[in-house]
């Protein structure tokens, strides 16, 4: 299947997944400095922080970046989106720790470039296998339907 970077429609697109992702961001971190600041274990905080930005950033994504795409279930595509961001949890938490832990640098620091490396991968996920066009889900090839007059 052919996709087409090109168009006007998919930079919007992308658009709309980076102000949602930036908002996701904003939650994540401030989320993770709230809570390690409270005197919990960072990477907990980090868990929670982005288990929360993942929630969130569906809801944003599933009602404005997405919803020309939605098929089937809201919660269908809350638990298929909430699996495979956590792909993303995992780099994330690896990330923050070992440069925590063994690069000694600061744990919101770490969690930033955590959150850079997932980011495309994210991205092509949620366009992938979250919100799929109807004639993608059912196996068809996506074809340009005619104008009618």
């Amino acid at each position: 299947m052919e996709r087409r970077v090109l168009t006007l429609e998919y930079w919007k697109r992308f658009i709309k997944f980076n102000v949602v992702g930036l908002s996701g961001v904003v939650v994540n971190e401030g989320l993770l400095v709230l809570l390690a600041s409270a005197g919990l274990y960072y990477v907990y905080a980090s868990a929670v922080a982005i288990e929360v930005s993942i929630v969130s950033n569906f809801v944003f994504n599933d009602y404005w970046t997405f919803k020309d795409r939605r098929y089937g279930s809201t919660a269908v595509r809350a638990l298929k989106f909430n699996g495979l961001m956590l792909i993303g949890l995992a780099v994330n938490l690896v990330i923050l720790y070992v440069g925590t832990a063994s690069l000694s640098i600061n744990y919101a620091i770490s969690n930033l470039v955590g959150i850079g490396a997932a980011f495309l991968v994210r991205y092509w996920l949620s366009l992938k296998y979250t919100w799929i066009k109807q004639e993608e889900s059912v196996g068809l090839p996506a074809v340009a339907q005619p104008s009618r007059p």
